[in-house]
């Protein structure tokens, strides 16, 4: 397998160059979605955490793409818009409540993407074994960060890109939460990690700010200014077997691609 690039400033710098014109144009389509949303919608991700990883979808090409909480869509959004501009590859997307399907665009949605409602512990059949970029952004606690280090990411391909969001808030990461579990983590398995988050990485913040000023990008999405998101290319880890558990995987036809599946119920 050729190896991976690094996830990095130069790497990244290289995406915003290379893809400019194309999140120029996500860029406005996510402000005229936020400004229309009705109801309003409560966007999770700041402008910077957005568009690394529309560039790391980019980039990447998955064919398979999973989402861990969805909350009202916008992170959906910008990873189907990401998959459109790809022409190929599939969302599939987890969350206790429903409030995505009702917010993602239908053009978007149409033929790209699968929602499921669910505690997703419970839905991990559900999830492809060849799944290629892994999205989380649902519970930020320990015990959701064991369950998904120790039984979803050994289960899955080595050096898929995974972005974590709500990991870097302030510089350090706070005891026990999620975020201090998977830096051990990371730490433990010696996997290094990328971040834009103002509070931990500010060089690093302000270097893609004055990238965005000089391409042009700088007008902002929305206010929030944290990005607190980390990203990381998945180790090989010890024991590494995907999903030796999983019975085959049926995959849902066309028809059933943006509703929950009929087996889900509150």
């Amino acid at each position: 397998m050729p190896t991976a690039s690094a996830i990095d400033i130069d790497h990244i710098s290289s995406l915003y160059r290379t893809h400019r014109d194309d999140l120029a144009r996500v860029r406005d389509q996510m402000r005229a979605h936020h400004q229309a949303a009705d109801p309003p919608m409560t966007p999770q991700l700041d402008d910077i955490e957005a568009e690394i990883t529309y560039l790391l979808l980019r980039e990447h090409t998955p064919a398979h793409t999973v989402e861990i909480g969805t909350y009202y869509g916008w992170s959906t959004t910008w990873i189907l818009s990401a998959l459109r501009d790809n022409g190929t590859g599939h969302l599939y997307s987890f969350d206790i409540i429903d409030h995505a399907p009702r917010h993602v665009p239908p053009h978007l949605a149409q033929n790209r993407w699968t929602f499921t409602k669910g505690d997703v512990r419970a839905k991990i059949a559900h999830i492809p074994s060849d799944t290629d970029y892994l999205f989380i952004d649902a519970a930020h606690n320990g015990w959701f960060a064991r369950w998904y280090l120790h039984h979803l990411l050994p289960a899955l391909p080595a050096h898929i890109p995974v972005s974590i969001h709500d990991v870097f808030h302030q510089r350090h990461a706070l005891p026990f939460t999620e975020g201090a579990i998977v830096l051990k983590w990371l730490a433990t398995n010696t996997t290094p990690f990328f971040t834009a988050s103002s509070a931990r990485a500010p060089h690093t913040h302000q270097a893609i700010q004055d990238l965005k000023r000089e391409l042009g990008l700088d007008e902002p999405v929305r206010t929030g200014h944290h990005n607190p998101m980390i990203y990381f290319r998945l180790p090989v880890l010890p024991g590494h077997n995907p999903h030796p558990h999983r019975p085959p995987q049926q995959r849902p036809a066309p028809h059933e691609q943006t509703e929950p599946h009929p087996s889900d119920s509150p």
